[in-house]
């Protein structure tokens, strides 16, 4: 039985781990190239990675999104050579109001012209911070959605991920008072109910073997 609850931990912790990754907000350093409004064509899957999908949606199940184009810094040698260019990334921008995850962003437009604002070309490059959450996935159609843009002072900053390591410890905090209130009931009405009916049942095959106490 060792294997199968290794396995069913495993997948768990792989869920977990999966949903935590795709809702806690990640910073990525990129220099925007473009921002657009195109219309997209929902799928099955693909609309669940969008927030409101149903919202202005036309009757083929399309509705115009805004997307922010980017790049990431090319990846330098330790002689400065560019060992390989920058990849592109593709961020929606879209509100969250007060659904699930809980960001409450009700900017988008204010946000779109700000992105639009920081274009940059690679001659003269503007380096920003864009705060998302979700993933970039081709199958399916699937972006991560942009919640905040800042200028940074250049492409190597290093920003310390504070919010979610405060998420997550106070997360940590409250399974830790759970698994020690579950201990307490535990120890105060479980077990002795347990004991109860472990004399119970002893008491009761002494008496069907004939055996009186």
């Amino acid at each position: 039985m060792r294997w199968p609850r290794i396995i069913f931990l495993l997948v768990l912790l792989l869920i977990v781990g999966a949903f935590f990754h795709y809702t806690l907000p990640q910073r990525d350093i990129v220099r925007i190239t473009g921002t657009e409004v195109v219309r997209e064509d929902f799928t099955s899957l693909s609309r669940w990675f969008f927030s409101n999908a149903e919202d202005g949606a036309s009757a083929t199940g399309s509705r115009d999104i805004r997307f922010i184009n980017a790049v990431f810094p090319d990846r330098l040698s330790d002689t400065g050579e560019v060992v390989s260019p920058g990849r592109v990334m593709v961020y929606r921008n879209e509100d969250t109001g007060f659904g699930w995850p809980p960001y409450f962003k009700l900017d988008t437009a204010d946000l779109q012209a700000e992105a639009t604002n920081l274009v940059s070309s690679e001659a003269d490059p503007q380096w920003v911070a864009i705060t998302h959450y979700g993933w970039r996935m081709h199958f399916p159609t699937a972006y991560p959605n942009a919640v905040s843009i800042r200028p940074v002072a250049g492409s190597d900053v290093t920003l310390f991920p504070w919010l979610n390591i405060v998420i997550l410890a106070f997360l940590a905090l409250i399974l830790f008072f759970m698994w020690r209130m579950w201990e307490r009931f535990e120890d105060r009405v479980i077990d002795p109910i347990v004991d109860r009916t472990a004399v119970r049942w002893a008491k009761l095959r002494d008496w069907m073997a004939g055996r009186r106490r």
